[in-house]
């Protein structure tokens, strides 16, 4: 074969291979929007059950519970081993069995004024199960789908136009187009605008007084209900133990009750570091880092022995290595500092809640995700275990268990950015799921709830009365494995075959505490989910209808700033979900800015649509 034979087969073969690509592409956003569909579908045909027919389907319900549900209105008896059978009755009752309708909240009402709708009734429907979706992503497997087909349609009538729209594609329009963006007579959410940092220096002085009095005055004009205020650890008792210097916060708050603004603030007892630079612009206490220098033991250590210093190791939460303290004395004695310093605020009512935060950004969870240590998204993270106080909790737990050669971290869990399939501990069938990966893991995830047991005994002593709130993570990613690597390396133990969110909420409600929730507002692309497996949207359906579920009051946070109406409103329909039963809703909303309001960073009008939307109050 010549030169030019080989270069023409060669082209051939390479636009054989782009058009090969563009059309796998074009199947992949297929399939993204057939299983949006389907999702859409079975959350109406299970909210028709649960409103319209009074069926006790619980938020995660599953195939098992569907069919047993409508089986008990068919007059079968369904045990609770699955056992179903019909007692047969006397031949004089033989007779036709009356059939139940339920409508839908898209019931044919709703399209009655579609021209479509003999289309869509001539259609018949199967039942099957979908089996493209993650049972980690979607509980819900019962979906209902029109038969498609792939050849050309060829009907006249308008449902088998050029575009061959599917049924549920049209009943999902009809239902957007409805309902877009009218939110009035929705819940009141209560909005707050977090503060940035910098307006306390580590002298516990106010800064820039009249830039404070020109933030609260925009906030106050977009109709906030609030602020929220971050008061750090690092500065209040930086210098000496048991010395605080509340100044700059008195006087901070003695402003925004001039605002007439409610106030929520924060027990800040990690580190802050500038979200451009990664400069360390608050530290722990300077006392605390003292130390350290001589017990590195105090903070997380991964398991090659480098520390982290962002927050404290709760392997101290009961040691008394703080000069006589231990870990939680010492935020017992700033929460109560706090509340004594501040009782005239909290008498009249201006402190609203106070958000206790339990580890790294003051969310709870281990500081797995490091940059410091060289994690970048969407890295599996490592396990923070290894300074000597959890290694001796670990090596308790199993002399107790009976395995004392259990005594150790997992040697094959990858490092910082490794991804989930890569690992020996991660992947699909992997060790996370063998008799030593569940008692280690089962370990790691107790240690966190046991963390945030200890500190918010004290913090519901500290402060009586006030609403508390605690922080709970988003990680996403790989959330769509069977392992859900990085939320066990975070230190919540949730593979596909596990809850780990029951049983941390089980002790948010033992103190009556709010969750918050750091929504991401997040859309992954086809791509990102082929290679990261992350699932914003599964993740925060699971951990929201958990914590309702369990009767927690629940209120959410934007992890990542909003620029635009679509990401206000993706968070709005968060915040009070249309399709939900019992019309859950968030208890208020917090929304993180990336820089102050004066500085026009964000567009104006879209902040004050989004909370407009959040108060009810948008046609």
């Amino acid at each position: 074969m010549g030169p030019t034979a080989t270069a023409t087969a060669t082209a051939t073969a390479s636009t054989i291979a782009a058009k090969g690509k563009k059309e796998r592409e074009k199947e992949k956003e297929r399939t993204k929007l057939r299983e949006r569909h389907r999702r859409a579908i079975t959350s109406r045909m299970l909210a028709g059950l649960r409103q319209y027919g009074n069926f006790p389907l619980p938020a995660r319900a599953d195939m098992n519970d569907v069919l047993a549900a409508l089986a008990r209105e068919a007059g079968w008896t369904v045990e609770a081993d699955g056992t179903t059978y019909r007692q047969s009755p006397p031949p004089s009752q033989m007779a036709t069995y009356p059939v139940r309708s339920v409508e839908s909240p898209l019931s044919a009402s709703s399209l009655k004024n579609c021209s479509v709708k003999a289309s869509l009734d001539s259609q018949p429907s199967v039942l099957r199960i979908d089996e493209s979706l993650s049972p980690a992503s979607f509980d819900s497997v019962v979906v209902a789908e029109r038969d498609t087909k792939s050849e050309k349609c060829t009907s006249a009538s308008p449902i088998n136009s050029a575009e061959c729209l599917e049924a549920d594609q049209l009943m999902q329009d009809v239902h957007s187009g409805e309902h877009e963006n009218n939110f009035t007579g929705t819940p009141y959410v209560p909005v707050y605008v977090m503060l940035a940092n910098g307006v306390i220096n580590n002298f516990c002085q106010l800064v820039d007084l009249e830039g404070v009095r020109q933030e609260l005055s925009h906030i106050k004009s977009l109709n906030a209900d609030g602020v929220i205020v971050d008061c750090w650890w690092g500065i209040v008792e930086s210098w000496s133990p048991q010395k605080y210097a509340w100044s700059g916060y008195r006087e901070l708050f003695n402003i925004i009750r001039e605002f007439k603004l409610k106030l929520q603030v924060v027990m800040a007892f990690h580190e802050y570091r500038g979200n451009d630079t990664g400069v360390v612009l608050i530290s722990l206490p300077k006392w605390v880092l003292e130390i350290g220098k001589d017990n590195q033991d105090i903070f997380f250590t991964d398991r090659e022995g480098r520390r982290n210093t962002e927050c404290l190791s709760w392997g101290i939460d009961k040691e008394r290595v703080l000069r006589g303290r231990t870990g939680i004395e010492v935020y017992f004695d700033f929460m109560r500092s706090f509340r004594t310093e501040f009782d005239d605020l909290f008498a009249e009512g201006l402190v609203s809640a106070v958000e206790i935060g339990l580890g790294v950004s003051g969310e709870l969870m281990y500081p797995s995700f490091s940059e410091r240590m060289g994690w970048r998204y969407p890295g599996i993270g490592e396990f923070q275990c290894y300074d000597k106080y959890l290694q001796q909790n670990l090596r308790k737990a199993a002399k107790l268990r009976g395995h004392s050669f259990w005594a150790r971290g997992p040697d094959n869990a990858g490092h910082y950015n490794s991804r989930a399939h890569e690992t020996g501990f991660f992947c699909e069938r992997g060790d996370y799921d063998s008799y030593y990966g569940r008692f280690f893991l089962h370990w790691y995830a107790q240690s966190l709830i046991n963390h945030a047991d200890n500190v918010l005994s004290l913090a519901s002593l500290a402060f009586e009365e006030t609403q508390i709130i605690v922080k709970i993570p988003a990680v996403h990613w790989w959330y769509k494995t069977a392992s859900h690597a990085a939320e066990l390396t975070a230190g919540y133990y949730n593979p596909t075959n596990q809850d780990g969110y029951s049983p941390v909420f089980e002790v948010l409600k033992k103190y009556s505490v709010t969750m918050k929730f750091v929504y991401s507002g997040l859309q992954v692309s086809c791509q990102d989910n082929d290679e990261i497996f992350a699932d914003p949207e599964g993740l925060s359906w699971q951990v929201l209808n958990t914590a309702w579920d369990r009767g927690l009051t629940v209120a959410g946070e934007n992890a990542v700033p909003c620029y635009d109406r679509e990401g206000y409103m993706r968070i709005v329909e968060t915040a009070k979900p249309r399709n939900d039963p019992d019309r859950r809703h968030f208890s208020f909303f917090i929304y993180q800015q990336p820089a102050p309001l004066v500085q026009r960073t964000i567009c104006f009008p879209e902040l004050d649509y989004f909370i407009k939307c959040m108060h009810g109050k948008i046609s």
